[in-house]
Order: structure tokens, then C-alpha cells, then sequence
């Protein structure tokens, strides 16, 4: 892979998953410091489009949006030469994308298996492996977005939970094999954003409220307290790498078998 470097000085971030919800809030939190932005998406292409065209009628030339589906190996290579091509250089990837919804013993199927153990663990993997090349250039970094469950496990969510596992042991060993040259960082949401009602992911409000009883800040999150995590770790923390954050409240810290 060609890495070009030259033209666009201002610095360049790929955020997987990022037109709506929590990867929306790290793409405008970014953008709001100064980046140019990379939105990635595989269903939401209007939402996409919206975003891209209010962040570049701020600043123009500053978003570009890239539909890939993840689950197909063949176009994670093709997101990473794309992201090159359109903005000349990648300084940060964040690997947000993710496929969240229970999967209970019993009745988990192989591909459930396939569909989280893909989204959550392989997709990072390997677009992380395709964007060395540039983010060693440009002395960058890598955020994986992981989750408190990845050890802390979330009752009827094995599967997602073991593949978030592997993210955050991605992340430690990456972070040791691409030093000096690249930072690789996670955040650890708890009670952010809940799924969306009328879907396979949702969770029950007696659920919803058991959980936010266990969080000793006493109320769920926000996507721009992720976003501004996520724009600590690329920004502001030149010294840290292997490091995962937990941004939930407090409640791992209370987080027994749920």
C-alpha cells in the first residue's frame, strides 16, 4: 500500500462505524479540534451523507465518508486504500464498529459466532494490520473502542463478551509490538447509549434500571464522554499506550455477575 503523505497538513482520523450514535460524537469531537475525518459506515448512508455535508459546510474538504461492510474481509484492504487515497495520510484510527445482542446458551448459532467474533475482533485486527504502514509514517495511533464486559462478563452476551476479550488483548499486544511508532489505546464504555428498542440488542428497562443502580455516578453516560476520551488518548497523552480506560460511572468498580 502507496502511503502519500505530501498536500494536507491537517491531520487525518478514520472512525469504523461513525455515522451515528457514539462514532458520530468521536467524528464531531474531532472535527471540532481541527481534524479532518473519515466517516465509515455500511447501512447508514444518509446519516453519513448528513454528517459529512454539516462538517464540511463548517470547514470545507474536512469530511469524507467510505461505505464498507466489515464483515467481508475483501473490504476491509479496500476501506484502508480508500482512506489513503481520499485524504492523502491517516494519523489515528479508531476502531468503533461493533455488533452487540445476546446469545444465549442453548441458542447460540455458529453464525452468531461468526457476526460478533468478525465485528468485534477480526475487522480491528486487520484494518489495524492494513493501516500500520501509514500510521507508522505519521507516528499515529490506534483507539479500539472495548467494552467494561470484555472482563467483566454480561450475563447471556458470551460471545460478544469473549470478542470484545480479544479486542482488549489486542490492544496490549499490538500497543507493545508497533512501539515506538504507533500509540494503540482503548476506551471501556459501561451504560452509554442503550440499543434501540425493537431489535435483537435491546435491553429491558428493569434491566436498564438494575444497571444504572450498580453505577455509583447514578446515571448513564454520553457519546461525547466517549468522544472526549477517545480525542484524550490521540491528542493529549503522547506517553500512554496498552492502556484501556473505563468510562462507566464508576461501575466496574461495583460490576459483580449480572
Amino acid at each position: 500500500m502507496t502511503v502519500n503523505q505530501t498536500g494536507n497538513s491537517e491531520k487525518v482520523v478514520l472512525v469504523t462505524g461513525s455515522a451515528q450514535r457514539v462514532g458520530a460524537a468521536i467524528i464531531k469531537e474531532l472535527h471540532t479540534r481541527g481534524w479532518r475525518v473519515i466517516i465509515h459506515y455500511r447501512h447508514s448512508e444518509q446519516a453519513a451523507l448528513s454528517l459529512a455535508s454539516t462538517l464540511n459546510a463548517q470547514r470545507a474538504n474536512s469530511a469524507f465518508i467510505i461505505k464498507a461492510d466489515l464483515q467481508q474481509h475483501a473490504q476491509i484492504q479496500q476501506l484502508a486504500e480508500q482512506a489513503l487515497q481520499v485524504a492523502g495520510r491517516l494519523d489515528a484510527l479508531v476502531n468503533n464498529a461493533s455488533t452487540f445482542y445476546p446469545t444465549t446458551i442453548g441458542e447460540a448459532t455458529l453464525a452468531d459466532w461468526d457476526d460478533l467474533m468478525i465485528s468485534n475482533a477480526r475487522a480491528p485486527f486487520f484494518l489495524s494490520q492494513a493501516l500500520t504502514p501509514a500510521l507508522t509514517v505519521s507516528r499515529g495511533c490506534i483507539v479500539n473502542i472495548v467494552d467494561i464486559h470484555a472482563t467483566r462478563p454480561f450475563k447471556q452476551h458470551t460471545i460478544y463478551c469473549m470478542a470484545k476479550a480479544a479486542l482488549g488483548m489486542m490492544t496490549a499486544s499490538l500497543a507493545k509490538e508497533l512501539a515506538p511508532y504507533v500509540r494503540v489505546n482503548g476506551v471501556a464504555p459501561g451504560a452509554i447509549l442503550w440499543p434501540e428498542d425493537n431489535t435483537p440488542s435491546a435491553i429491558a428497562s428493569n434491566t436498564q434500571q438494575q444497571i444504572l443502580a450498580s453505577v455509583p455516578l447514578a446515571r448513564s453516560g454520553s457519546p461525547e464522554d466517549i468522544a472526549r476520551t477517545v480525542a484524550f488518548l490521540i491528542e493529549d497523552a503522547p506517553y500512554i499506550t496498552g492502556q484501556i480506560i473505563a468510562v462507566d460511572g464508576g461501575r466496574t468498580h461495583t460490576l459483580g455477575m449480572e
